[in-house]
């Protein structure tokens, strides 16, 4: 199943169409993309009982975030080893590094992003994972359970307030607004094959700059909820970014930095593409 943020309305995506589920409900769930992961469970039983039919045609702009004011948004660094050796850092063990990206960086697929003057804005593609129930301790063979579905985003990056200072300031400088783009959908793990390996791919004026695939991830889906559960629980509605792969500007010689009228376009494999456009 595929759900998304359609003008700021709970729809269900069916073969290109938009069904709202407030309406289709009767009034049982509320129009509030945010507030269906509160009532998981109670909402895909309902969507596997009811035929979802007909439905209106949608402009992929008119997406919003999938879930878009989580109480808890959680980032992962240094999640692949390439991208680790490229950052020049050692391979992390036993826990990766977690910061967030506030949520007002939140935005849907297709959106105009400005660039901070003065700095290093850089790219990194990566799988996002939407929480459907509560995890508080949750062991890795059980952590699939606690996901509502997948999406895909772009931790856009701001390298030069990233490095000030005495620490660095990673989630200040990945909040911009536009920074956190997420969509166009969520995809619930069913929908894949194999959710543990999955596609991601990254262009900039339509030249690759990244390439990887989950199944690379040295912390895993599983191992992350496992983990990050293990120290506080993780809500429903809550966002996570598992990690970027190798290709970042700010790791290659010599470095590159995202300009006015560039276009990003990212993507994750059964889910689909984001796609943004900078202005200075």
């Amino acid at each position: 199943m595929r759900i998304a943020n359609l003008s700021g309305r709970l729809a269900v995506i069916a073969e290109d169409r938009a069904i709202d589920v407030h309406a289709a409900s009767g009034g049982l769930f509320s129009a509030d993309p945010q507030a269906v992961y509160s009532r998981w469970a109670e909402f895909r039983a309902w969507a596997a009982r009811t035929v979802l039919t007909g439905g209106t045609p949608f402009a992929a702009d008119d997406l919003g975030a999938p879930a878009p004011a989580p109480r808890q948004l959680f980032a992962i660094g240094l999640n692949y080893r390439d991208h680790a050796a490229e950052a020049g850092f050692t391979t992390p063990e036993g826990m990766p590094p977690v910061f967030t990206k506030y949520a007002t960086a939140l935005t849907g697929p297709v959106t105009e992003v400005a660039l901070p003057p003065g700095g290093h804005t850089d790219w990194e593609v990566e799988l996002v994972v939407v929480v459907g129930r509560e995890a508080h301790h949750v062991s890795e063979a059980d952590a699939w359970s606690h996901v509502a579905g997948l999406t895909a985003g772009q931790d856009i990056s701001e390298r030069v307030l990233q490095m000030q200072g005495p620490a660095p300031q990673f989630s200040l400088a990945k909040s911009y607004p536009g920074f956190a783009p997420t969509g166009p959908w969520l995809v619930t793990p069913d929908e894949f094959d194999d959710p543990d390996d999955l596609e991601l791919t990254c262009s900039v004026n339509g030249e690759e700059v990244q390439r990887g695939r989950t199944r690379q991830l040295i912390f895993s889906v599983r191992a992350l909820i496992a983990k990050l559960s293990g120290i506080l629980p993780l809500l429903p509605g809550d966002v996570l970014f598992t990690g970027t792969p190798a290709g970042v500007g700010f790791g290659r010689t010599p470095q590159r930095r995202l300009a006015p009228g560039d276009e990003l376009v990212s993507s994750v494999s059964g889910i689909g593409e984001l796609r943004q456009r900078f202005i200075g």
